[in-house]
Protein backbone atom coordinates (compact mmCIF):
# COMPACT_ATOMS: atom_id res chain seq x y z
CA UNK A 1 0.00 0.00 0.00
CA UNK A 2 1.31 3.48 -0.94
CA UNK A 3 0.09 6.36 1.45
CA UNK A 4 0.96 10.18 0.77
CA UNK A 5 -0.43 12.46 3.35
CA UNK A 6 -1.55 15.72 1.45
CA UNK A 7 -2.29 17.57 4.70
CA UNK A 8 -2.87 16.58 8.60
CA UNK A 9 -7.09 16.71 6.63
CA UNK A 10 -6.06 14.88 3.65
CA UNK A 11 -4.51 11.48 2.33
CA UNK A 12 -4.13 9.40 -0.62
CA UNK A 13 -3.78 5.90 -0.61
CA UNK A 14 -3.29 3.02 -3.23
CA UNK A 15 -4.23 -0.50 -2.65
CA UNK A 16 -4.53 -3.71 -3.88
CA UNK A 17 -8.03 -4.80 -2.91
CA UNK A 18 -11.73 -5.62 -3.68
CA UNK A 19 -13.65 -2.41 -3.90
CA UNK A 20 -16.80 -3.95 -2.58
CA UNK A 21 -15.26 -4.36 0.23
CA UNK A 22 -14.60 -1.08 1.57
CA UNK A 23 -16.42 0.94 3.69
CA UNK A 24 -17.02 5.18 3.35
CA UNK A 25 -17.94 5.51 -0.06
CA UNK A 26 -17.16 3.79 -3.14
CA UNK A 27 -17.16 4.96 -6.97
CA UNK A 28 -18.98 2.80 -9.54
CA UNK A 29 -17.48 2.84 -13.41
CA UNK A 30 -20.73 2.45 -14.41
CA UNK A 31 -22.33 2.74 -18.13
CA UNK A 32 -24.36 5.33 -19.02
CA UNK A 33 -27.58 3.12 -17.87
CA UNK A 34 -26.61 2.73 -13.89
CA UNK A 35 -28.48 -0.41 -14.15
CA UNK A 36 -25.56 -2.43 -13.93
CA UNK A 37 -22.79 -4.30 -16.81
CA UNK A 38 -19.51 -6.16 -16.47
CA UNK A 39 -16.44 -5.49 -14.64
CA UNK A 40 -16.37 -3.48 -11.35
CA UNK A 41 -20.31 -2.49 -12.18
CA UNK A 42 -21.50 -5.61 -12.26
CA UNK A 43 -19.46 -6.80 -9.04
CA UNK A 44 -21.06 -3.70 -6.80
CA UNK A 45 -24.40 -4.29 -8.00
CA UNK A 46 -24.16 -7.76 -7.23
CA UNK A 47 -22.84 -7.36 -3.90
CA UNK A 48 -25.00 -4.32 -3.13
CA UNK A 49 -28.43 -6.34 -4.21
CA UNK A 50 -31.40 -6.05 -5.64
CA UNK A 51 -32.28 -2.92 -3.64
CA UNK A 52 -29.28 -1.20 -5.75
CA UNK A 53 -31.00 -1.47 -8.66
CA UNK A 54 -34.31 -0.31 -7.88
CA UNK A 55 -32.79 3.00 -6.57
CA UNK A 56 -30.80 3.43 -9.83
CA UNK A 57 -33.39 2.95 -11.84
CA UNK A 58 -35.13 6.14 -10.20
CA UNK A 59 -31.76 8.51 -11.37
CA UNK A 60 -32.48 8.18 -15.03
CA UNK A 61 -28.75 7.42 -16.28
CA UNK A 62 -25.94 9.47 -16.07
CA UNK A 63 -23.92 11.55 -18.55
CA UNK A 64 -20.30 10.27 -19.52
CA UNK A 65 -17.86 12.59 -17.12
CA UNK A 66 -21.28 13.25 -14.71
CA UNK A 67 -21.60 11.36 -11.14
CA UNK A 68 -25.01 10.52 -8.75
CA UNK A 69 -25.21 8.95 -5.45
CA UNK A 70 -27.13 5.79 -4.39
CA UNK A 71 -26.87 4.28 -0.74
CA UNK A 72 -25.34 1.28 -0.60
CA UNK A 73 -27.10 -1.12 0.50
CA UNK A 74 -25.52 -4.48 1.49
CA UNK A 75 -22.29 -3.36 0.54
CA UNK A 76 -19.94 -2.09 3.64
CA UNK A 77 -19.93 0.72 1.88
CA UNK A 78 -22.76 3.74 3.12
CA UNK A 79 -22.87 5.04 -0.29
CA UNK A 80 -21.74 4.31 -4.01
CA UNK A 81 -21.28 7.14 -6.04
CA UNK A 82 -21.71 6.35 -10.38
CA UNK A 83 -19.66 7.95 -12.69
CA UNK A 84 -19.63 7.09 -16.36
CA UNK A 85 -16.65 7.34 -17.84
CA UNK A 86 -15.34 7.65 -21.48
CA UNK A 87 -14.92 5.40 -24.11
CA UNK A 88 -11.10 5.65 -25.18
CA UNK A 89 -11.79 5.09 -28.61
CA UNK A 90 -14.96 6.65 -29.51
CA UNK A 91 -15.50 9.91 -27.12
CA UNK A 92 -13.29 13.46 -28.45
CA UNK A 93 -11.36 14.46 -25.31
CA UNK A 94 -11.38 11.44 -23.08
CA UNK A 95 -9.04 13.15 -20.81
CA UNK A 96 -11.43 15.90 -20.11
CA UNK A 97 -14.48 13.30 -19.67
CA UNK A 98 -11.71 11.32 -17.39
CA UNK A 99 -11.07 13.98 -15.53
CA UNK A 100 -14.95 14.74 -14.68
CA UNK A 101 -15.28 11.79 -13.43
CA UNK A 102 -12.88 12.13 -10.52
CA UNK A 103 -13.72 15.91 -9.96
CA UNK A 104 -17.72 15.05 -10.31
CA UNK A 105 -17.28 12.33 -7.93
CA UNK A 106 -15.60 14.36 -5.34
CA UNK A 107 -17.94 17.11 -5.37
CA UNK A 108 -20.90 14.81 -4.72
CA UNK A 109 -18.56 13.11 -1.78
CA UNK A 110 -18.21 16.67 -0.44
CA UNK A 111 -21.98 18.00 -0.89
CA UNK A 112 -22.78 14.94 1.25
CA UNK A 113 -20.55 15.05 3.92
CA UNK A 114 -18.59 11.83 2.85
CA UNK A 115 -14.82 11.83 4.72
CA UNK A 116 -13.39 8.72 2.74
CA UNK A 117 -14.17 7.64 -1.00
CA UNK A 118 -12.52 4.60 -2.95
CA UNK A 119 -12.15 4.74 -6.79
CA UNK A 120 -11.22 2.10 -9.14
CA UNK A 121 -9.16 2.74 -12.69
CA UNK A 122 -12.15 4.18 -14.05
CA UNK A 123 -13.03 3.30 -17.51
CA UNK A 124 -9.36 1.18 -17.78
CA UNK A 125 -11.44 -2.13 -18.60
CA UNK A 126 -14.22 -2.83 -21.74
CA UNK A 127 -14.07 1.22 -22.15
CA UNK A 128 -9.88 0.60 -23.25
CA UNK A 129 -8.60 3.56 -21.78
CA UNK A 130 -4.74 3.30 -21.62
CA UNK A 131 -3.80 2.31 -17.97
CA UNK A 132 -1.15 4.90 -17.35
CA UNK A 133 -2.34 7.79 -19.18
CA UNK A 134 -5.66 7.14 -16.93
CA UNK A 135 -3.52 6.87 -13.35
CA UNK A 136 -1.84 10.32 -14.46
CA UNK A 137 -5.51 12.09 -15.07
CA UNK A 138 -6.68 10.18 -11.63
CA UNK A 139 -4.17 11.31 -9.54
CA UNK A 140 -3.37 14.50 -10.94
CA UNK A 141 -7.21 15.71 -10.96
CA UNK A 142 -7.41 13.96 -7.21
CA UNK A 143 -4.29 16.63 -5.89
CA UNK A 144 -5.77 19.27 -7.79
CA UNK A 145 -8.99 18.78 -6.25
CA UNK A 146 -7.64 18.32 -2.94
CA UNK A 147 -5.51 21.88 -3.13
CA UNK A 148 -8.74 23.16 -4.07
CA UNK A 149 -10.54 22.49 -0.78
CA UNK A 150 -7.86 21.97 1.54
CA UNK A 151 -10.32 22.44 4.37
CA UNK A 152 -11.95 19.36 3.89
CA UNK A 153 -11.23 16.42 5.50
CA UNK A 154 -10.60 13.22 2.78
CA UNK A 155 -9.04 10.01 2.64
CA UNK A 156 -9.07 9.27 -1.36
CA UNK A 157 -8.40 5.91 -2.02
CA UNK A 158 -7.43 4.08 -5.64
CA UNK A 159 -8.20 0.14 -5.25
CA UNK A 160 -6.30 -1.49 -8.04
CA UNK A 161 -7.49 -4.87 -9.34
CA UNK A 162 -4.45 -6.52 -9.33
CA UNK A 163 -0.59 -6.00 -8.81
CA UNK A 164 -0.61 -4.72 -12.84
CA UNK A 165 -2.62 -2.03 -11.90
CA UNK A 166 -1.19 -1.34 -8.72
CA UNK A 167 2.05 -0.23 -10.54
CA UNK A 168 0.88 2.10 -12.36
CA UNK A 169 -0.48 3.98 -9.63
CA UNK A 170 3.04 3.53 -7.89
CA UNK A 171 4.90 4.88 -10.49
CA UNK A 172 2.41 8.04 -10.92
CA UNK A 173 2.40 8.59 -7.45
CA UNK A 174 6.11 8.50 -6.74
CA UNK A 175 6.75 10.60 -9.66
Amino acid sequence: MIEKMISEKQKIEVIVGDITTFGGCIVNAANESLLGGSGVDGAIHWAAGPKLLEECRMLNGCRTGEAKITKGYNLKAHHVIHTVGPVYSFHKNPEILLENCYRNSLKVACENDIHEISFPAISTGVYGYPKMEAAKIAVKTVRDWLKEHEDYEIIVRFVCFGEYDYNFYQEVMNA
